[in-house]
């Protein structure tokens, strides 16, 4: 098992906890719109440690973006093998080629 599928695990069982002693717990209780702004927070935040060249701050950023990601495709009820599963389909496929087959279906 991976870390992310791990991590997953961990919120998958935290979702339905108590909001006082869970932050997932909490974000789950806020619904899909409070995960998603958080998420957005923490993309924005990721954005700001690349420009600033912080390898440190970059690897947290990107750990929260990715934590937080993890939880609203829950509340979304997608499921990570899925996105996995779909990042193994474009393994190999040119990302213009991709991007381009997507705008065009």
């Amino acid at each position: 098992m991976t870390t992310l599928e791990r991590l997953d695990a961990v919120i998958a069982d935290r979702l339905s906890g108590d909001p006082a002693k869970s932050y997932v717990a909490r974000l789950a209780a806020g619904g899909a719109p409070l995960a998603a702004r958080k998420l957005g927070e923490e993309a924005v935040e990721t954005l700001v440690a690349a420009l600033d060249d912080d390898p440190a701050a970059l690897t947290a950023e990107a750990a929260d973006l990715l934590f937080h990601l993890l939880v609203l495709l829950r509340l979304k009820h997608v499921a990570l093998a899925d996105v996995m599963a779909e990042l193994d389909r474009r393994e190999g496929v040119s990302g213009l080629d991709e991007k381009a087959a997507r705008t065009a279906g």
